[in-house]
C-alpha cells in the first residue's frame, strides 16, 4: 500500500494555485520528483496567468481557464521537446503561476529634496509623494527580468525597485511634458499624467502595467511657493488689476496687523493707522493701474504729450508728478525710452 502511495505521488493530475493570502506575485508549482500526467488538467483562476518553462526556456503561456494538457494545448513545449506525435508518458516541466491582480496603494516619495530643471526658474528643488497601482501584464517578461526560478516572489521584494524608478524619472517626466513646472505643481493631475507617460514603457520592460499614479503633495521652496500663490491669485481675478490690488491689499492686512507691537492704546492706534494706510495705498494704486490698462497706447502717449505741453510757469511739484506718471507708462511699455526722454526734456525746460 505504501508503495502504491509513493507511485501515485509521482504523477500530477491537476496543476493549480489557490493563492492563499496576499502579497505574492509569482509562485512555482512544486515539481520535485514528480511528472505531469498526459491529459492532466491545468487550472488558471481569474486574476492569474501560468507559464510552462522547459530547461530554463519559457514555453507556453496560459490565461484564466481550465486546460487539458496535450500536445495541442502545449505547442511550444511540444516543439522544444521534439515530440513528433501524441505523447503517452508523463513529462517534466516547470510551471509558474503569476498574480495579475492590481497591487494598489504602493507608496512613492522623495526622502530628500530633488533638483529638477525648469525653463522658467532654472534649477528647482522639490519634495513630492503619492501612490500608484500596478499589475503583471506580461508574465514571460516578468519571469525573465524579475522573478526567475525562485519558489515565490513577494510584492515586498519589488517595492524598492519600482519606487526607485518613479523617483528617477520625475525630472524626465517634467521635461518631457514641455510644461512649466508651476503649471504642473498647480495641477497635480497633470503632473501625475506626465509621470505615467514617462514610466509606462519602463515598467512594460519588466512585464508590468502601471494602472494609476497620484501626486498627493508637492512641497516647493518658500520663495517659489510665494510665486505660485501669486499666480493662483492672478488666476482668480483675471486681468482686473483693481481686483488684483484688492487681493494684494488683503494679503498685506495680516502683516499690518502684526506690525503694531505691544499692547495699549498707542499700539492699537498705530495698527489702525497702518491698516488704513495700506487700504488707501491699495485703492490709489488700483485706480492708477486700472486707468493705465484701460487707456490705449496711442491715446496714452497723446495724454502724456498734453501733460508735457502744459503752459509755462507750471509748479515744480506738478512737473514731478507728471514725470512720475510718465515713468509708470514707460515701465508698462506704453511709452518707449525715447518718448519718455523727449517728454522729460520738455518738462524740465518749463522749470527754467
Amino acid at each position: 500500500m505504501a508503495l502504491m502511495d509513493f507511485i501515485k505521488k509521482q504523477f500530477i493530475d491537476i496543476i493549480q494555485w489557490t493563492e492563499e493570502g496576499d502579497g505574492t506575485l509569482a509562485w512555482r508549482f512544486p515539481m520535485r520528483d514528480m511528472e505531469i500526467q498526459n491529459g492532466g488538467t491545468l487550472v488558471v483562476r481569474e486574476s492569474q496567468m501560468a507559464i510552462f518553462v522547459n530547461e530554463g526556456q519559457v514555453a507556453d503561456v496560459f490565461g484564466p481557464g481550465t486546460y487539458k494538457l496535450t500536445t495541442q494545448t502545449l505547442p511550444v513545449l511540444t516543439y522544444l521537446k521534439n515530440w513528433d506525435k501524441l505523447f503517452e508518458s508523463p513529462f517534466k516541466s516547470d510551471v509558474y503561476f503569476f498574480s495579475t491582480r492590481q497591487q494598489i496603494d504602493q507608496k512613492w516619495g522623495t526622502p530628500q529634496p530633488i533638483t529638477i530643471r525648469d525653463k522658467d526658474f532654472g534649477a528647482v528643488r522639490l519634495r513630492a509623494f503619492g501612490n500608484y497601482a500596478y499589475r503583471i501584464a506580461d508574465p514571460k517578461a516578468f519571469h525573465t527580468e524579475i522573478s526567475g526560478t525562485r519558489e515565490s516572489y513577494p510584492v515586498a521584494d519589488l517595492e524598492g525597485q519600482l519606487r526607485g524608478l518613479v523617483l528617477q524619472n520625475i525630472s524626465n517626466a517634467i521635461a518631457g511634458s514641455g510644461l512649466p513646472f508651476l503649471d504642473l505643481a498647480a495641477n497635480q493631475v497633470m503632473f501625475a499624467e506626465a509621470m505615467v507617460k514617462e514610466l509606462a514603457p519602463i515598467f512594460a520592460k519588466l512585464g508590468i502595467l502601471i494602472e494609476s499614479l497620484t501626486v498627493q503633495n508637492v512641497s516647493l521652496p518658500e520663495e517659489l511657493q510665494k510665486i505660485l500663490d501669486q499666480k493662483i491669485g492672478m488666476g482668480m481675478v483675471g486681468n482686473d488689476m483693481a481686483k488684483f490690488m484688492q487681493y494684494q491689499t488683503a494679503q498685506a492686512i495680516p502683516k499690518f496687523a502684526e506690525g503694531g507691537g505691544g499692547g495699549g492704546g498707542s499700539g492699537i492706534a498705530g495698527d489702525a493707522m497702518g491698516l488704513g494706510a495700506g487700504v488707501a495705498l491699495g485703492q490709489v494704486l488700483a485706480q492708477n493701474l486700472q486707468q493705465g490698462l484701460q487707456t490705449p497706447v496711442a491715446p496714452a502717449a497723446a495724454a502724456a504729450a498734453q501733460a508735457a505741453a502744459a503752459p509755462l510757469g507750471v509748479k515744480p511739484e506738478d512737473v514731478m508728478a507728471t514725470l512720475e506718471k510718465l515713468g509708470e507708462l514707460k515701465s508698462k511699455g506704453i511709452l518707449t525710452q525715447e518718448e519718455f526722454d523727449a517728454k522729460k526734456a520738455e518738462l524740465l525746460k518749463k522749470l527754467v
